[in-house]
């Protein structure tokens, strides 16, 4: 029985990439809004901040969660926050979740949230914008920024030209989906990105960066997959790079996978201790370390118990 073709996995590339290159990502999908931001001022990512911002569990579809502290070149206010969602699935609660995770940054932080979403599904119609509440004279709600994915499907050769790699991303992410579970068609894809990944002369971390892009996104059937990594490291010889070691291959999804979920631990364990801070005053050392060892099921106990505890003794009894 010939191996199926493994799921197609877009979180761990998008929110790589977005880690890797949110100047790029900002000029390629939001180029007018990217004009307005001071970029001598280093971004700071605050996602263990937005980890803790749960709204419960992941919608289907939400590939990438990010929350990013910009500076504005025209100074209005001191600082502002992005918080951006990439969704590759037509998602009815999209616009609301976007209102809510808005209010619920803005009122954590008291300061300006700007959201911008890219739309990475298969449904041409589908364009939400904005979410409003009209009832007797009062309106609540919110207007975003919105790119999507598909509007690039007719651009191959401008997109394998361009040099910001999410454009090249782009490409990948369009031609996974139009491959399915066809591993020849993913294949010939997937080896074609490559060689245009390798024809940019990006230097070498952004190349290894998108190498494990591009490797996680287009999962491949075993034998598919040896004969990709074959065909890859004879490049590499005949261009005399060698970049990505077989080593490098066998952990790297373990890694990512492992790096993300303690990503998301930290985030909610930072928090939870910021909201036992206010409520009970500086906490003990004993009290932060029980915090920093805890795992997430505990953690999150502990949060769904916080608004009834009348002490930290109670809280963790």
């Amino acid at each position: 029985m010939p191996n199926p073709t493994p799921s197609a996995r877009y979180d761990t590339p998008w929110k790589a990439a977005l880690s890797h290159a949110f100047r790029a990502f900002m000029a390629f999908y939001f180029s007018e809004l990217s004009k307005e931001i001071d970029w001598s001022k280093r971004p700071r990512f605050r996602d263990k901040e937005l980890a803790g911002i749960s709204l419960g569990r992941p919608p289907g579809g939400l590939v990438a969660g990010k929350l990013v502290e910009v500076r504005l070149l025209d100074g209005r206010v001191q600082w502002v926050l992005i918080h951006i969602e990439v969704q590759s699935q037509r998602d009815a609660a999209l616009a609301r979740r976007v209102l809510d995770y808005n209010y619920r940054i803005f009122n954590e932080y008291a300061q300006p949230v700007a959201s911008v979403v890219l739309l990475a599904d298969d449904d041409p119609d589908w364009r939400p914008t904005a979410f409003h509440n009209r009832i007797l004279g009062t309106v609540m709600g919110i207007s975003f920024s919105v790119a999507k994915l598909l509007d690039y499907s007719g651009l191959t050769d401008e997109l394998s030209a361009s040099h910001n790699p999410f454009a090249w991303l782009t490409l990948a992410h369009l031609r996974t989906q139009q491959a399915g579970h066809d591993a020849d068609q993913l294949y010939a894809a997937k080896w074609q990105l490559t060689k245009v990944l390798y024809q940019h002369g990006w230097r070498k971390e952004r190349i290894i960066v998108l190498f494990k892009v591009i490797d996680w996104m287009m999962a491949l059937p075993e034998p598919y997959q040896q004969r990709y990594w074959h065909a890859v490291l004879k490049l590499e010889k005949e261009r005399k790079m060698e970049w990505i070691s077989p080593l490098e291959q066998s952990f790297m999804d373990k890694g990512w996978e492992k790096g993300l979920e303690k990503g998301r631990r930290d985030g909610v364990a930072a928090v939870l201790e910021r909201q036992l801070t206010r409520r009970f005053g500086a906490l003990p050392k004993s009290v932060r370390t029980r915090l920093a060892r805890a795992s997430m099921a505990q953690l999150e106990a502990w949060s769904d118990v916080l608004h009834e505890a009348r002490s930290l003794k109670e809280l963790f009894k």
